[in-house]
């Protein structure tokens, strides 16, 4: 499992990197508050793969990290996808490397 720090992932994307970023969290975390990443809340992860990429590497977030991990973990084990990372910290981290001005619940 490939674990992304903010400042790594900021750093690549600044470089021209391509990363489709996938946040997890619950409808009403996403709408209060969000980076523009593509949203799929972890219960809908399962009926959703076809959304999700197979020629960038995916960046999975959610609030603190566990669920990203989590997901990672099922994409990785139950659907042979290997391009994954997992946004260490999430949205929190995001939040104290790289924008300060995130109003997160």
């Amino acid at each position: 499992m490939r674990i992304i720090s903010a400042l790594e992932l900021h750093h690549a994307m600044q470089k021209g990197q391509e990363f489709e970023i996938v946040d997890v969290r619950e409808p009403y975390e996403y709408d209060a508050c969000n980076i523009g990443s593509v949203h799929i809340p972890m219960g809908e992860i399962c009926n959703r793969i076809a959304d999700l990429p197979k020629d960038k590497n995916i960046v999975i977030m959610c609030r603190s990290g566990k669920r990203a991990e989590a997901v990672a973990n099922i994409l990785m084990t139950d659907y042979s996808i290997s391009n994954v990372y997992i946004l260490d910290g999430g949205i929190l981290a995001w939040k104290d490397q790289i924008d300060s001005t995130l109003d997160i619940e």
